[in-house]
């Protein structure tokens, strides 16, 4: 156990708990940046840090809220789950013959963290417009399952899976901002507490089944992982609470702003 790590997954659950952005854009270039870790260990323990935190939540939009869309929530691991493992057979094969993949994944992180920046900043904007689109079909109760692109719904909906399923298994980033983005652009008269759910709900078997992968290659570090959780929890359940008299349109640029130029660092490095 290391109270250093501890003491990092309580702030990064703190915020997590104020802002509701997803711990990777945070935890990760935390754990590159100020200990030291390799890209691909920083990830990988990252997912499977995910997987645990996100569970709690998903428990609690389920049964008290029933705020999760399981049928939205199956078209995207539709296209996630087997992106994602996909991504790490290739990663696997790179690493079987001796090919260094430190690069693609600091990479992609980088990109990652870039879009996840500019989520932040439109996210308000999306969800204002969301409510001026009209969607025309006959079935008015089932506005929030059609979507923006009726007959092709749920088809865009597995793309957009698929490719949070690549940038998930390559960064740990994206599991949460991206998908509520991507969630809100796809489905805009979806009730915001339910894209939230719904995102949350798609993010644990995907995170679940990255970070197993990358357990499997050897990018997990255990204790690290324990040490986080010690941490994290308690942080999510104070920035929870504390959520309500933080104003989130303060503090929403300001991490933004700081995950553009850690973004930049990584795409340039």
């Amino acid at each position: 156990m290391n109270l250093a790590y501890s003491f990092s997954g309580l702030l990064v659950g703190l915020l997590v708990g104020v802002t509701g952005v997803g711990g990777g854009s945070l935890m990760t270039p935390l754990l590159v940046f100020l200990f030291g870790f390799k890209p691909s260990v920083a990830v990988g323990t990252d997912l499977l840090f995910a997987a645990i935190t996100k569970t709690g939540g998903v428990w609690v939009h389920h049964t008290k809220h029933s705020s999760v869309d399981w049928k939205v929530v199956t078209w995207m691991a539709a296209g996630s789950i087997p992106f994602a493992i996909s991504t790490l057979l290739v990663l696997k094969h790179f690493m079987d013959v001796g090919k260094e993949t430190t690069v693609a994944i600091t990479f992609t992180l980088g990109i990652a963290l870039l879009l996840t920046a500019v989520s932040l900043l439109v996210r308000s904007v999306m969800m204002h417009r969301a409510e001026k689109v009209v969607i025309p079909v006959e079935d008015e109760d089932n506005l929030e399952v059609i979507g923006r692109f009726h007959h092709l719904q749920i088809p865009a909906t597995i793309l957009t899976g698929a490719v949070l399923g690549i940038l998930v298994t390559l960064s740990s980033v994206g599991a949460g901002a991206l998908g509520t983005v991507a969630l809100l652009f796809l489905y805009p008269k979806m009730k915001t507490v339910k894209i939230v759910g719904t995102d949350l709900a798609h993010a644990i078997p995907l995170t679940a089944v990255a970070g197993l992968g990358h357990l499997s290659l050897g990018n997990v570090d255990l204790v690290l992982l324990g040490s986080l959780l010690v941490g994290s929890i308690p942080g999510i359940w104070i920035g929870s609470h504390l959520s309500a008299k933080i104003p989130e349109r303060f503090l929403r640029p300001v991490l933004a702003t700081i995950l553009l130029l850690i973004g930049l660092k990584f795409v340039l490095a």
